[in-house]
């Protein structure tokens, strides 16, 4: 059967609607919270690797990219990869906190030690593209190429094809269905519309989505307001509240979103270590890897019981 791209790209603006479903997280936990490494360190693109441009997106480098290399930048990135990603690390095994890395491949590659700490943790690999690669500048074919080989990649280094997805820049419209094409993908996480994984109908079977979020996000450091430790502990704590509220009667998932190269510098990671401080504090919430709520839904909810 032919896939249609408009089916897997078209817009609802209802969703759940006012009664969501009770995902029944284990526990009857309120709150299901992942914690989203993003490990992009030497993914980006560079001169070194022949891209003519320095990238500069989520360090604390404003303005335009130089006609030439951006030593500055370059050397960001590897603080993310050098010590931000350790930092971390300790941080979350400290609270044994079970992650989310969203990888992206090449940076895997370019180090192994890394790929080997996050696998002997157990957390799980979303593969988060080959490179930092804007989609909407390639072919369906190119697109096609750069899906199968970050899979390869990611495989080779960890010894795991990963079951999740998430673009490095937004998707395309053929982005799900190469994913469909190329299968074995659980979920993808390419949408910010909602706070519970949905499926989606794919004209011969369904696809999940789970959600993830740009406002729980340490990009909001170089993006927006957010400046301190403190507010972003606040922000993170305030959302948490109103979930944990909320989920009473309504339990959701909370994505946190985390770069290696902004919240590993020590006076961002402090934020993050009062809020895990906080998290731990309470009871009924499920920290949890990404691909435990796509197995959850899998077993749980599956379309037809919708």
């Amino acid at each position: 059967m032919t896939i249609d791209p408009a089916l897997l790209t078209r817009r609802d603006f209802v969703g759940y609607g006012e009664n969501p479903p009770d995902p029944r997280w284990p526990e009857k936990a309120r709150l299901a919270l992942n914690i989203v490494i993003n490990y992009e360190e030497g993914s980006e693109a560079s001169f070194d690797d022949g891209d003519g441009i320095s990238e500069i997106g989520l360090t604390e480098v404003s303005g335009k990219s130089f006609a030439s290399r951006d030593l500055a930048a370059e050397s960001m990135f590897e603080y993310g990869s050098r010590v931000g990603i350790w930092r971390v690390l300790r941080l979350l095994q400290a609270h044994q906190f079970p992650a989310t890395v969203f990888a992206c491949a090449r940076a895997l590659e370019r180090n192994p030690s890394v790929a080997r700490a996050v696998m002997d943790a157990g957390y799980d690999i979303c593969c988060h593209g080959l490179r930092w690669t804007a989609l909407q500048s390639l072919t369906e074919e190119q697109e096609r190429q750069e899906i199968r080989q970050a899979i390869e990649s990611i495989q080779q280094t960890t010894g795991t094809a990963p079951q999740g997805w998430y673009c490095r820049y937004a998707p395309t419209v053929n982005t799900r269905k190469l994913l469909l094409e190329q299968g074995g993908f659980l979920y993808d996480s390419d949408s910010y519309n909602d706070e519970l994984p949905y499926w989606i109908d794919t004209g011969d079977g369904h696809h999940l989505v789970i959600p993830y979020t740009q406002a729980h996000n340490d990009a909001k450091f170089v993006r927006s307001g957010i400046a301190t430790a403190g507010d972003f502990f606040a922000f993170l704590r305030d959302s948490f509240d109103m979930l944990y509220a909320e989920g009473a009667a309504q339990p959701k998932m909370m994505s946190v979103g985390l770069h290696m190269r902004l919240i590993g510098h020590p006076g961002r990671a402090a934020g993050l270590a009062r809020f895990l401080d906080y998290v731990a504090s309470h009871d009924q919430v499920w920290v949890c890897r990404r691909i435990d709520i796509a197995r959850h839904w899998h077993e749980h909810h599956r379309p037809s019981a919708l």
